[in-house]
């Protein structure tokens, strides 16, 4: 027969690195940073749209905010490689072209 052993009560685990969490302000700081600089790429996507969607539909571009370059591409990887290329210390956002600039699926 056997015999049920007491079990310890589970030590509720927590984080790895506790002193590494960010307070909520710098989160949300850093989100409206990012929705910013989302929309000024936004702007430069939507201005160039027109011209390309017909000849490149579902195409890649990859957009720098701050020279206003974009870098187009078939292939998500060269079109990204290209705008490092050209601006290699500055973040770049990718937009597909089709109606909405998404470049996922669900």
């Amino acid at each position: 027969m056997t015999e049920a052993t007491p079990q310890k009560a589970a030590h509720r685990r927590g984080r790895l690195f506790p002193e590494r969490t960010l307070p909520l302000e710098e989160l949300a700081r850093r989100k409206a940073e990012r929705e910013v600089f989302h929309q000024r790429c936004r702007v430069i996507f939507e201005q160039v749209r027109p011209d390309w969607i017909d000849e490149h539909y579902s195409w890649y571009i990859a957009v720098e905010p701050d020279s206003g370059d974009y870098f187009i591409h078939v292939d998500k990887e060269v079109a990204s490689l290209k705008a490092r290329q050209k601006h290699p210390n500055a973040v770049h956002c990718m937009f597909c072209l089709n109606e909405t600039g998404a470049t996922g699926t669900i």
